[in-house]
């Protein structure tokens, strides 16, 4: 296939696709999926060989957000029978990241429900940082606290965090649809305040959400501008008392798609397999790890994930290997983000005239069995899940 063939191509010398192939990626036909994950696999291997970066989530705290992200169990007025709980103490955090950390996590990731964090919670989440990194000095920490304040990142930076993960999610155009508490523009300003006080910065996105494939194709390219080192890819987990309970829009092989999009525009960048994976995904889980370099290890925010030793089961038996703490994720002549490293897009035609995706033909019911509120780990008497 001539356009895979030039992705390939483009994706080992890092320059970026147009928008119009990355829209032709994702209107391949299921025929074709297989050449597609090989394709996008060889831009993975180039600059990540076959290892797998192991993440771990802290929910430092849960439930009652006043923010009104249609997408999240957390939100205002959710009606999803989720884990309520205040702020974590910095020793009871520190239990949690070391359980991810046994299971091989690399990097733990601490995340706290709200708009954004006051001095005190900065304050708080410094600490925590200071209990981990005490424990296990290499472990990788990534803040996810929401909107920052300015001198906030500069402050967590100074206590020992490495990272700072606040995602775009959805495209600028569609934004207002999601979510109206805050906006596209305020997310792109965290990321900056990030970047600016020398954290390593994650942003990704959110699929399934009723989107158009030019919506996702514009949210990936405005990563790549924002220029991120690691960008997740979530997949929706309908919750129930959610407002997007009802959108089952993914197939396992979309889901591929979607994943092998995101990596011919960011080949040298962190692409992470992140939440919804089990939901949608499913027994093609193993496939996904030819295209991304980096998942998250045990459960998610509110909901369970698979368990922590059939993911590194997974991994091996896919012919992948953990990437250990002494090992650099991003390849060496990655100063930045994937804009800088890329290089410019070799065209930015747009693409009003893409489809809404909705429900595929001739997919199967929707799965949800396969979405279980978490009940074990951090916020409860009952061991994690790593």
């Amino acid at each position: 296939m001539d356009l895979l063939n030039t992705l390939v191509e483009k994706g080992l010398r890092r320059e970026l696709p147009s928008r119009e192939e990355a829209l032709a990626v994702l209107a391949t036909s299921d025929d074709e999926l297989l050449e597609v994950v090989a394709a996008a696999g060889k831009v993975r291997r180039q600059w990540f060989g076959r290892r797998v970066k192991l993440n771990y989530l802290v929910n430092l705290k849960s439930g009652l957000c006043p923010e009104d992200c249609s997408y999240c169990s957390q939100r205002l007025g959710s009606k999803a029978e989720i884990l309520k709980y205040t702020w974590l103490k910095p020793d009871e955090a520190s239990r949690a990241a070391a359980a991810g950390v046994a299971g091989g996590a690399k990097r733990v990731c601490l995340v706290a429900s709200g708009r954004g964090p006051t001095d005190r919670d900065v304050d708080r989440v410094s600490q925590t940082i200071g209990a981990i990194k005490e424990q296990n000095a290499d472990v990788e920490v990534c803040a996810c606290l929401g909107l920052l304040s300015e001198g906030q990142a500069e402050r967590l930076k100074a206590a020992g965090a490495d990272a700072y993960n606040h995602n775009l999610n959805t495209s600028e155009a569609t934004y207002g649809d999601i979510t109206t508490t805050h906006t596209y523009a305020d997310r792109v300003e965290t990321v900056r305040h990030a970047q600016g006080a020398g954290l390593s910065a994650c942003s990704g996105l959110i699929a399934g959400m009723g989107e158009s494939d030019a919506d996702l194709v514009d949210v990936v390219f405005g990563l790549r501008e924002l220029d991120p080192d690691s960008v997740p890819v979530n997949f929706l987990i309908p919750v129930e008392g959610t407002p997007l309970a009802k959108e089952w829009n993914l197939t396992p092989q979309r889901a591929l798609r979607i994943l092998a999009m995101v990596r011919f525009v960011c080949p040298d960048v962190e692409v992470r397999l992140a939440g919804g994976r089990e939901v949608h995904l499913r027994t093609m889980q193993p496939l996904a790890l030819h295209l991304v370099n980096s998942i998250f290890l045990g459960d998610y925010l509110t909901t369970e994930g698979q368990e922590g030793k059939a993911d590194l089961d997974m991994i091996a038996d896919a012919g992948f290997e953990v990437e250990g703490t002494d090992t650099t994720t991003l390849p060496e002549h990655r100063s930045g983000g994937c804009a800088s490293a890329c290089g410019p897009a070799a065209d930015d035609a747009t693409a009003d005239d893409a489809a809404s995706v909705g429900a595929p033909a001739g997919a199967g019911p929707a799965r949800t069995d396969l979405v279980t509120v978490r009940r074990r780990g951090a916020g409860t008497d009952l061991a994690p899940n790593a």
